[in-house]
Formats: C-alpha cells, structure tokens, sequence
C-alpha cells in the first residue's frame, strides 16, 4: 500500500487547530505513525530520487510535525531542500506553486519554531525567498498564482513571512480568490481559503491558546446548487499518447446531460450510453473524487502517470470532476499525462 503522508499531515494540521483534547496518548501515536509514512515514502523509491507520493504529500507532512512542534530528521529536510535547489519539485508542464508553497511553509515553521540549527536555519530561509519570489513570477493577469486553488497557499506564505503588506502580488491575488470563492466547494479546499480570508496561514496553529477557544462550531446542511432547465451537450474526448496506446485518439463522443450536470455526472452519462462503451473508475480523496482510470486504462502512481481534464483545445481545468461544471458545446478532453 502506498504511503498516507499526505491524508495523515492534514488530518493532524486539522487536529490540532480543532484543540484536542489533553489527553496526548492517541496524538502521540497519530505522529510516530507520520513519521514512519516520512521515511517509507522515501526509501520505498530511492532510486528514483523523489517520494512515493510527491513532494506536496512529503512536505504536508514535515508541516505538520513542525507544527506539532515535533523535530524532523535533518536529512529528511535537506531532501526537500535538494529537491528545490534541482528544480525537481515541477509536474510535467504544470505548476508548482502550490507544493513550493507548502514546502515554503514547512520550512519557515521549522525556522521559526527553531527546530533545526542555525546554519541549516539560514538555507531554509534562502530557499523560502528563492520560491517566494518564483511565486510572485507565476502570477497571472487574472491574479491567480498558478491556479486558484494553489492561489491560497502562497498567499499563506506571504502571511507566515510577514510580506503581505509589502508585496503588490498578494493584494492582486486576494482580490482575485473574492471573486472565485464559489470554487471552494470541499472541505479540504475550504480550509486551504479560510485561514487567507481571515490573514492568516497554518503556521498560526502553532500558537494557538486552546483554553482560550471557543466552542462555536456547529453543524450546517450544504446548500443545493439551484437546477437549471433544459440540457446541454458535452463533446467527451479521451487521448492516450503513450506508446502504449497506438489509436492517439481513444473515444470521442458527444454525451447529453442535464444543465447543471458536473464533469462527473457527463463521465456517467457516458457510461450510461451504451455503444460505444465507455468507462471509468474514480478514488475518493481529501479533495473530492479523483479519476483514476479511463476506457481500463488506469493512472498509475508509481509510473508518474495521471488522468488530465482539459477544455479544448488545451486548457487544464482548475477543478475537480465534481465540481466543474461544463457549457453547452463545450469539448472536454481526459488526457492520459505524465507528471
């Protein structure tokens, strides 16, 4: 079984901003578990130089046992730092912004908490400026840096290195996520979102006083998207251009859907179509359902492989197939990637 370093790290981020209670057994195994996951994700693929998961995952988890207040392993540290200083945290031709944020994170905590020594300290803090300002040079016309989900998390690390208010990158990108906030419909997107809105970032979990912290959460029922009348038609494309695969072109189909229907409910009208037949398989994730296998043709981890959704003729989406919500007309494209 693969590694759950990323699943772990953001169950304890949210354990611990939830003040647990005192009682510091469970807590304590919770930890040694991740720091089990830390070094399992690594040599489980040492040949290859990077983790089993990825660096966002490895990261998350040195984040979260820094802010546990918990010392990491220098070597584990200097990997992340090997890895930035190479230039090897990118995935194919996507962005990196939103995993050079958490490492970013994670290493301005392990400073800020002085849990690593003070050379060590100051190579942290260059390779937080380095990709701090790499940040900056992602950010697009629409003020998005990277993506408008990786948006949040380097506007965090503005936050934790206390130069939001200097910097003009982070006004253009708040500005930018006010506008966007109906695609935070997750609860894993919403905690990355929240803390922003209220200027502040993960690193102030460390400090937070539980005694002093009330009890306001309550229970609230979702809110349904309102129906919208009629249909619309989605042309479904599905590409593999691995050599695996000798048809570049695997399925291209127009699927009728109601029109309000997400990318996952066109994904199902076209199972539901019959000939020609059409499938796929999803996973359950911290950020929604994850397509994992198209037509058989599985996305496989330990091969860097993943299924990209892209609006023709070479847009990424920038949300998940639950949440995207297609137009009339419009040619969504499943694209069998390299990361």
């Amino acid at each position: 079984e693969w590694p759950e370093t990323g699943r772990l790290a953001l169950y304890l981020l949210g354990l611990r901003a939830t003040c647990p209670p005192l009682e510091p057994r469970p807590q304590r195994s919770l930890v040694t578990w991740l720091k089990y996951y830390l070094e399992e994700d690594w040599a489980g693929s040492r040949h290859h130089g990077h983790p089993l998961t990825s660096y966002y995952q490895y990261s998350l988890g040195v984040l979260a046992l820094c802010v546990h207040r918990k010392r990491v392993r220098e070597e584990v540290i200097r990997r992340l730092l090997a890895a930035e200083h190479h230039s090897r945290f990118r995935h194919g031709s996507g962005s990196t912004v939103d995993t050079e944020a958490v490492v970013a994170l994670a290493f301005t905590c392990l400073e800020r908490e002085r849990l690593v020594g003070t050379r060590l300290a100051a190579e942290l803090r260059a390779a937080t400026r380095r990709m701090r300002r790499r940040m900056v040079e992602a950010q697009d016309q629409d003020g998005f840096i990277g993506n408008i989900y990786s948006t949040p998390w380097a506007m965090q690390v503005f936050i934790a290195t206390s130069t939001c208010q200097t910097q003009p990158a982070y006004g253009q990108a708040m500005a930018a996520l006010l506008q966007n906030l109906d695609a935070f419909t997750t609860a894993a997107t919403m905690a990355q979102a929240l803390p922003v809105l209220y200027g502040r970032s993960y690193l102030d979990i460390v400090s937070m006083r539980c005694r002093e912290e009330l009890d306001t959460l309550t229970p609230i029922s979702p809110e349904l998207l309102p129906e919208r009348p009629g249909n619309k038609t989605v042309q479904l494309v599905v590409e593999c251009p691995e050599p695996r695969c000798p048809p570049h072109q695997l399925y291209d189909q127009p699927v009728s859907v109601p029109a309000s229907a997400s990318l996952l409910d066109v994904l199902r009208a076209a199972a539901a179509q019959g000939s020609p037949n059409f499938t796929f398989d999803t996973q359950d994730t911290a950020l929604g359902p994850f397509l994992s296998r198209v037509l058989g043709l599985e996305a496989q981890q330990h091969k860097r492989s993943y299924w990209q959704l892209l609006t023709a003729p070479s847009t990424s989406l920038q949300m998940g197939i639950a949440d995207y919500r297609p137009h009339d007309r419009e040619t969504l494209i499943l694209r069998l990637s390299k990361w």
